[in-house]
């Protein structure tokens, strides 16, 4: 799968400001919608969307890393954002560790699901340590795209 497609300069923020994995959220949905990819219309019902995948299962993994998603009627095809939230934040990781690295996607409500094989492999790549330190230390968006996809 080509990522390159889904996280773009564009939908990657290096600044998250939120403190709760709510704010997060909201902020991610927010940078989807300010990139073109998801209407504002469509906002609320998405992030209500990822807090209730949130609530069945973090999706917190380990390295800093978090991949929330969910499936919602705001979109035609898979949208991707990509966040940095400078010293973490609790999002229930695997490891216990703060989140700092959250890589979200959003698919249609109906049809397959085109996220699974997305998040397999942002997992493949967010598991090495040291790219994920590269990545948290990244200037610009397209430092973190060399990092990411280089």
């Amino acid at each position: 799968m080509n990522l390159s497609k889904y996280i773009t300069p564009k939908t990657i923020k290096l600044d998250l400001k939120g403190d709760t994995p709510d704010e997060i959220l909201s902020e991610m949905v927010d940078l989807l919608c300010s990139a073109g990819k998801l209407s504002t219309s469509c906002k609320d019902d998405a992030v209500k969307a990822l807090l209730r995948r949130e609530k069945l299962m973090s999706t917190g993994l380990q390295n800093g890393v978090a991949i929330p998603h969910a499936k919602t009627t705001g979109v035609e095809d898979l949208v991707g954002a990509m966040g940095i939230k400078k010293g973490g934040i609790n999002f229930g990781a695997l490891d216990g560790k703060p989140s700092c690295i959250f890589v979200m996607t959003l698919s249609p409500k109906s049809g397959p699901a085109p996220h699974v094989p997305f998040l397999a492999e942002v997992a493949k790549i967010l598991q090495d340590e040291d790219t994920c330190k590269e990545i948290t230390a990244a200037k610009d968006a397209h430092q973190v795209i060399d990092i990411m996809f280089g």
